[in-house]
């Protein structure tokens, strides 16, 4: 686990307001950012990300997700499905989770354990960036854990 600062970054994203139960159903707009990059001739700079706005941990409560391509910039003239955004630096602890995702919330509870150990204000905005995925065996998924503090 480590405290970094992610330096700004330029996205095309889809916002929306949901549930945990219901993030299965957004797993295709991955897919959709990059088609819509690939049509728009932008440069693809990294992994999809999933940034989260007010999630407390508490299941039943509705949260922001926005699903996140980086790209080297947002052109003026797009007037399609998606939007564009430009970060600003984020403060967060970071770690590298491998596995599963139904074990990820282990790797939150240790983020969260490591927030208070280190007198840390928590924010509630995380990352997910999902450097390799592999639905054919999920133990060989990569994802790297980023989640804000002040």
């Amino acid at each position: 686990m480590q405290i970094k600062e992610v330096k700004p970054i330029t996205f095309l994203f889809f916002r929306t307001v949901t549930q945990l139960k219901d993030l299965i159903n957004y797993l295709p707009v991955g897919q959709e950012l990059f088609r819509e990059a690939v049509q728009n001739k932008l440069d693809i700079t990294g992994p999809i990300h999933w940034h989260y706005f007010g999630f407390t941990g508490d299941e039943t409560k509705p949260f922001t997700l926005e699903v996140a391509l980086p790209v080297a910039t947002a052109p003026q003239e797009y007037d399609g499905t998606f939007h564009f955004k430009r970060t600003e630096p984020f403060k967060c602890v970071s770690t590298v989770h491998e596995g599963s995702w139904t074990s990820m919330p282990q790797a939150y509870e240790e983020m969260v354990a490591f927030i208070f150990a280190n007198k840390l204000e928590p924010l509630a905005m995380n990352r997910e960036i999902y450097t390799n995925v592999d639905f054919t065996d999920q133990t060989s998924n990569v994802t790297e854990i980023q989640m804000g503090i002040v």
